[in-house]
């Protein structure tokens, strides 16, 4: 059966917030985008990428929310499976005002740089994988940086600003919810696991901002973080201290192995074994699919070579 065909899976979080899963390349459970209630309509977090755009409206139609409905679309950060569908959903969405990190506005505006940098990391493989790379009208997006209060139905929503996992990353705290909607930055979590994934990509890995962000995160004392990758877990502050052991101990792997051999497959393979994933049909290499070994290595061999960390080791 063609997937397009399947109804999409609309999951409930309680105080009518809503889960839609955005079937990323058709596998249930890699990409979440989340509906919350406003005053004036409905929010939207999270856009996918374009790829996902059917996927998305679909979604909405399913839970009942009409396209002129939705008042408000935010995205955590830029990276393509989390805001490159929000060009093309400017048409979709006709009443819709869209909100970024202000230093992702320019680039959702004019994609120019995101087109070529998806191209230059996918080749071939990036149109299908993402597809096109819309630019947001100008008059119809609003800059965000932190600290803002947007309200909501039930509560309002926390603008954070949590860097590290890229400069422009954006995190929100659900008052009503006691929850954190986390982007990456306290990693990738699927469904029915208990294994947290670093998402640690270049090029502007920061790992003291990343620890920060994490700090600033746990401070609030949330009941549960909400993945994008992907959904609710109840553990709320414990996930956030986790996530830090977790991204010290690759850190420790990657660099000892960097400084061994300070090669991209090489680190990979050391940060594969040290999460013991072996075979094509391992949860690890499914959690892959968006937040792969070789992205971090390659996230964490820059952050090494711009801090001087690898003392006289050549690539």
């Amino acid at each position: 059966m063609n997937p397009i065909t399947l109804a999409p899976r609309v999951l409930d979080l309680g105080r009518e917030r809503r889960l839609l899963d955005l079937d990323f390349r058709d596998t249930e459970g890699l990409v979440a985008a989340y509906l919350l209630p406003t005053p004036d309509g409905w929010m939207l977090l999270e856009t996918g990428p374009t790829s996902c755009r059917e996927a998305l409206l679909r979604g909405l139609e399913f839970a009942g929310v009409g396209a002129g409905e939705v008042r408000h679309v935010l995205v955590t950060h830029i990276h393509l499976d989390h805001a490159g569908g929000m060009g093309a959903l400017a048409d979709a969405l006709p009443r819709a005002t869209f909100y970024a990190h202000e230093l992702g506005v320019p680039h959702l505006v004019d994609p120019t740089r995101l087109i070529a940098s998806a191209r230059r990391a996918w080749g071939e493989a990036s149109d299908p994988l993402w597809g096109t790379i819309a630019a947001v009208p100008a008059s119809r997006i609003r800059a965000l940086k932190g600290g803002e209060l947007l309200p909501l139905k039930d509560g309002e929503l926390r603008v954070l600003a949590t860097p590290g996992h890229a400069r422009h990353h954006l995190s929100f705290f659900d008052t009503a919810l006691g929850a954190i909607f986390t982007g990456d930055s306290a990693g990738v979590r699927l469904e029915r696991s208990d294994r947290v994934r670093p998402a640690v990509p270049p090029p502007d890995l920061d790992l003291e901002q990343l620890f920060a962000s994490l700090e600033t995160m746990r401070r609030l004392d949330p009941r549960a973080v909400v993945y994008s990758h992907f959904g609710p877990s109840p553990h709320g502050a414990e996930d956030l201290r986790v996530y830090r052991e977790v991204v010290e101990r690759w850190r420790d792997v990657a660099l000892a192995a960097a400084r061994e051999r300070p090669e991209v497959g090489y680190i990979a393979e050391k940060l594969r074994e040290e999460e013991g994933d072996q075979g094509a049909s391992s949860e690890g290499d499914r959690a892959g699919l968006v937040s792969g070994y070789e992205m971090a290595a390659q996230g964490f061999l820059r952050y090494f070579e711009t801090r001087g960390l690898l003392g006289g080791a050549t690539r």
